[in-house]
């Protein structure tokens, strides 16, 4: 048990990494154009979302070959492809070369968010994943809340360019943490080692695993292996609703947190440093989002799995996601407007805390549910899933200034509330009623 808490924290600490680099140039983006002759909202953004945009590409190679080299070395490598060019970006001479080296620097950060939930997969059972999942689920969406803070200290008092070297000291601590202490958890991998070891000991070349296949080479493997996400993708409805409503409160966090510093600087004449404090509230939602869900989600589907004779179903994971489906419009409705009538400072922050909170127990419920329906594939359902938040991740922050200097952040948020509203409440009661039945259509789905 302590082995499988191990890995999680370890998964969880490489998944971190990336989503503070990702988001700790947001209080920075001011600097970063006077230096490089930015002038155009658009682009400015672009320096920070393209970094986001590389989220939609990595996991759809990357959790594939999680499924056939293994788990570890695939996270270790690309954490390292990330630390050189994320490195690369702190000595950057001009925009382009920015948004070249934030690009490749989130092709090797993607590899935590596209295996992780293969790790917790491995790893635990169904009724144990709920916890699991929540400390996984923490790292990249408080990692976006973490970095401003850092950032905006960090640009007021040095320059943008340390952003990139603080980040860049903290994944070599992670990357040796994982070297030392992370070890392989895919089955198909071990019982692989394993008959390689016996074969060499008892010389009989006959021994197989069940996961063996006479028509198996590398080059078959991988081409079933990376086409995997885009079958699941094109084929299973229940990834594809998923990944719609999880691109959409991705997109949504990433407009907040592209947007957040320009409320405080502009509307409450806060100093970079001091407004990036406001970010503290993003994070108290995730953590409070978090805390309250994990217990919540095992315990109930513990109770639900009891009254269904012991038989457990993915579909216990979707009563939480009522309750969040709501918080996320109510906490977009009461930051909007309070934002716009400028009243206390504390009343916009209460608004982004209760958003989170939506936000990181619809993320949990989502990611648990995939990864309950799809247990040996939840490396690629995740990927899947993955590419279409990345996506939005990417072009959310894109539009939001245009979107708030016509509609202000009152009817803009609201705008967002109402559709989030139409895409998250449905989306339970459809998998509620329908999961199971198009499951068992499914030969990727368990059972």
């Amino acid at each position: 048990m302590k082995r499988k808490w191990a890995a999680t924290l370890i998964v969880s600490c490489f998944t971190l990494v990336s989503p503070i680099s990702s988001s700790m140039i947001a209080p920075a983006l001011t600097s970063i154009s006077a230096e490089f002759g930015i002038t155009n909202q658009v682009e400015a953004q672009l320096t920070l979302s393209i970094f986001v945009l590389a989220y939609a590409i990595g996991p759809l190679f990357l959790g594939p070959l999680s499924e056939v080299y293994g788990r570890v070395i695939v996270l270790q490598l690309s954490n390292l492809f990330y630390l050189a060019w994320n490195l690369g970006c702190g000595f950057a001479q001009n925009s382009g070369q920015l948004m070249a080296f934030r690009f490749f620097s989130g092709l090797g950060g993607s590899a935590p968010l596209a295996i992780g939930g293969g790790v917790l997969s491995d790893t635990f059972f169904p009724e144990q994943r709920g916890r699991a999942i929540s400390i996984y689920s923490l790292a990249p969406l408080l990692g976006p809340a973490i970095g401003p803070i850092a950032g905006g200290f960090i640009s007021q008092n040095t320059t943008w360019r340390w952003c990139f070297y603080a980040t860049t000291i903290f994944t070599a601590l992670v990357q040796c943490l994982g070297f030392f202490f992370l070890q392989e958890t895919y089955a198909p991998k071990l019982l692989e080692w394993k008959r390689d070891e016996l074969r060499k000991e008892t010389g009989n070349m006959e021994l197989h695993t069940e996961f063996d296949s006479p028509d198996r080479t590398l080059l078959t493997t991988l081409k079933v292996a990376m086409k995997r996400p885009f079958k699941l993708l094109g084929t299973q409805p229940i990834v594809q609703i998923l990944a719609c409503y999880m691109a959409y409160l991705y997109g949504l966090m990433y407009l907040m947190l592209s947007t957040f510093p320009m409320l405080w600087s502009d509307r409450y004449g806060q100093s970079v440093g001091v407004g990036s404090l406001n970010f503290i509230s993003m994070g108290l939602g995730f953590f409070l989002g978090t805390q309250i869900t994990a217990p919540l989600n095992d315990a109930l589907y513990r109770r639900l799995k009891k009254k269904n004779n012991g038989v457990g179903k993915p579909e216990f994971r979707v009563p939480i996601m009522v309750p969040a489906s709501l918080l996320v419009p109510i906490g977009l409705f009461w930051y909007g407007w309070s934002a716009q009538a400028e009243i206390h400072w504390i009343m916009p922050n209460i608004g982004a805390c209760i958003f989170c909170a939506g936000v990181i127990i619809g993320f949990q419920c989502i990611q648990t549910y995939l990864v309950d329906s799809y247990t040996r594939y939840a490396a690629s359902a995740i990927a899947a899933a993955t590419v279409l938040r990345s996506l939005a991740g990417f072009g959310f922050p894109l539009f939001a200034p245009a979107m708030y200097n016509a509609l202000d952040f009152g009817w803009g948020n609201s705008l967002l509330g109402f559709v989030a509203l139409g895409l998250g409440v449905p989306a339970p009661f459809m998998l509620w009623k329908f999961g199971e039945k198009l499951r068992g259509k499914s030969k990727f789905a368990a059972g």
